[in-house]
């Protein structure tokens, strides 16, 4: 009778039959022939043999090696849970409604996860803002929650390397440089967070002269200080791709990096599927020097050089003035071409007055003014340009960050706040005046999530925690919120941010709490 192996491991069908040719060689330390010994035999090699023959032949000499090496195969034992969360049954899925926030990138998102760890981010279909959309910043951003590279301890920089210390040490070593006096600064990209303004708001009644200061890598700045010229407030306005059936872009992006990609990407959808019996898709003409995903969608594109783009905006301001009874300006010449291609755009423009849409990506405060006379000699304004609720990712202003470099400079500076997500010495064109002028700052405080070129400047390390770790909120656009929670304990002894500062001001450092309270108050 064959012996039973019920409870044993086999690794193939000669093993579980007992092959006597099987248990032959599975004597042997080593095989009467290898395999370069075997092809090398003239009359092995004169033998026919198909694929099948030959993998089975790898297979059972893997086998027998394995076999006479008496390698055990792993066994590994599914642990059940002591006591079992009741939001998790194995195997299923569970998903988080939250929003995605770098800078001003923003996206409502749900987050699927299994076993307690996130996996997968979708988009949130009931937003009001990006309805169901997210862009690939967002997807990725699973993978920077399971980064090794992460910073996961406080401690003191040097060289670019963290040198652990407790929070309680790091936290006593902030503090007293708070308490010695000087200037505080507090440099973020834009902030849409209205909780957390409010910590701020608190840090700075404890150290009063402390100062927030926000700028952009992709920088919208001309643009809030033309709508500051013009209409008294610096925002971005409440732009309606939607609503528009001639689009004229000069310079923006919109599709692709331009303010809300999200958001804009689903409106200007709407419009272009011809669906029904007597639909209507909408123009879209695309001014640019170099091609981008909006300009690859555009029904046209007028080239320019980078340098005649302030003279694109002033020939169509001039041409749209022309047939609506607004006065000229003096513009620079540019090329034939493109101006007459201009022209023909200005002609779609008036004809869809009121349902047309005049954007640009130009970061000079002159030809922000002119993109916004000229909407507004279109009707543009009401319809498809609201000032109702108006967008609130893009808050930099280049001037203040470069007034905050010329304080740090001349040393008046004592105490600087670099929050995750701003790399200034990487992103602005003066990256290594930013680096010298921080040389001078004596206390730095990175708050950063991974080591980049300004945290390497910095002479203390206070991690955050990941998005997928954190509690939060957001005002994408004015009277639009979202909430932030977390689908993960914090991987790392990390802190996040507003906990820092609530702890340093002397206050609550719950920071779940605070928001809280902060959404009940208000």
């Amino acid at each position: 009778m064959k012996k039973s192996h019920q409870n044993e491991i086999w690794v193939g069908t000669e093993e579980l039959n007992q092959d006597p040719e099987f248990l032959r060689l599975s004597q042997q330390e080593f095989e009467d022939k290898n395999v370069a010994e075997t092809l090398a035999d003239a009359s092995e090699s004169s033998l026919k043999a198909n694929r099948r023959d030959f993998l089975k032949f790898l297979g059972f000499g893997l086998g027998a090696a394995t076999v006479a090496a008496s390698c055990d195969i792993p066994v590994k034992k599914a642990m059940p849970y002591v006591i079992k969360p009741d939001e998790i049954v194995p195997g299923v899925a569970t998903y988080y409604a939250s929003s995605f926030v770098q800078g001003g990138d923003y996206c409502s998102v749900l987050v699927k996860t299994r076993e307690g760890r996130p996996i997968k981010i979708e988009g949130n279909t009931l937003s009001g803002v990006t309805n169901g959309g997210t862009s690939a910043r967002a997807q990725a951003s699973v993978l920077s929650l399971y980064d090794n590279n992460r910073i996961q301890n406080p401690g003191t920089i040097e060289n670019g390397k963290v040198t652990k210390m407790s929070w309680e040490d790091l936290d006593k070593e902030v503090m007293a440089k708070l308490n010695a006096g000087g200037a505080v600064r507090i440099l973020a990209n834009t902030v849409m967070s209205p909780s957390t303004k409010k910590v701020f708001a608190d840090f700075q009644a404890k150290y009063p002269g402390a100062e927030v200061v926000m700028y952009d890598a992709v920088s919208s700045s001309a643009m809030l200080e033309a709508n500051q010229e013009s209409f008294g407030q610096a925002v971005i306005p409440d732009y309606h791709f939607d609503k528009a059936e001639v689009i004229v872009s000069v310079g923006a992006d919109f599709l692709g990096t331009w303010i809300s990609p999200v958001e804009y990407s689903g409106q200007y959808i709407k419009n272009r599927k011809v669906e029904g019996k007597g639909a209507k898709m909408s123009r879209h003409i695309q001014v640019e020097s170099t091609m981008s995903l909006t300009g690859s969608n555009a029904d046209n594109r007028i080239l320019i050089k980078p340098s005649e783009q302030g003279a694109a905006i002033a020939a169509l301001y001039n041409a749209v003035a022309a047939k609506t009874g607004g006065s000229s300006v003096s513009a620079p010449k540019l090329n034939e071409k493109a101006a007459g291609s201009i022209r023909k755009a200005a002609d779609e423009l008036v004809a869809a007055r009121g349902k047309s849409l005049v954007v640009s990506g130009s970061n000079n405060v002159g030809e922000q003014v002119l993109v916004n006379a000229i909407n507004n000699l279109l009707g543009n304004y009401g319809a498809t340009i609201q000032m109702a609720h108006t967008s609130n990712q893009r808050q930099g202003m280049d001037k203040d960050v470069q007034k905050l470099v010329a304080d740090m400079t001349a040393g008046s500076v004592g105490v600087l706040f670099v929050m995750d997500g701003a790399n200034p010495v990487f992103d602005l064109p003066n990256g290594a005046a930013v680096a010298e002028a921080m040389s001078k700052v004596p206390t730095r405080v990175y708050m950063g999530s991974s080591m980049n070129e300004t945290g390497a400047a910095c002479t203390h390390a206070a991690p955050p925690h990941h998005l997928l770790e954190s509690w939060g909120d957001v005002e994408p656009k004015k009277g639009h919120y979202s909430l932030v929670q977390p689908t993960i304990a914090p991987l790392f002894n990390t802190r996040q941010a507003e906990s820092s500062f609530l702890t340093w001001a002397g206050g609550n450092a719950d920071y779940f709490e605070y928001v809280k309270a902060n959404w009940q108050a208000n």
